[in-house]
């Protein structure tokens, strides 16, 4: 399955659709924290690893946080408005750079774990659509 990421024009605020409740129903919370766990691990790893925590309790707790938000928007429990209030991302990513090349770098990270999840294509690429969508809200630089 391929995974395109569509071009970022600045200034741009496109549409953004959920993705679709079966990827909570299929991976269950467990299998998201992994999945978000994995991505992270690469993104520490990666051309824009500045941008995520060094310290190891700080980046678990990212992972928590990221974690908390994908389950909630994928239908399952809200964890992430109960401990955290409404996401208002575009707010919490305003101190962090955020370049159209650091999302083609997440987007990228977000790839090699999709890839490797067992998942029907559909449901993969809902996901897919929804983060290369989203991703284009956090460009800031």
């Amino acid at each position: 399955m391929e995974f395109e990421i569509s071009k970022y024009f600045p200034g741009v605020r496109p549409g953004v659709t959920l993705p679709s409740k079966q990827v909570f129903e299929l991976l269950q919370e467990e299998g998201m924290r992994q999945m978000v766990s994995d991505h992270y691990d690469l993104l520490a790893a990666s051309s824009i690893k500045d941008l995520f925590p060094k310290n190891p309790i700080a980046l678990e707790k990212a992972k928590e946080h990221s974690a908390d938000f994908f389950i909630q928007i994928c239908g399952g429990p809200e964890y992430f408005n109960k401990n955290r209030g409404k996401p208002q991302l575009n707010r919490r990513h305003q101190p962090f750079k955020i370049t159209a090349e650091g999302r083609i770098e997440w987007l990228n990270c977000y790839k090699t774990v999709l890839t490797k999840l067992d998942l029907p294509d559909d449901v993969k690429r809902s996901f897919w659509n929804y983060l290369d969508v989203f991703s284009k809200w956090m460009v800031n630089s």
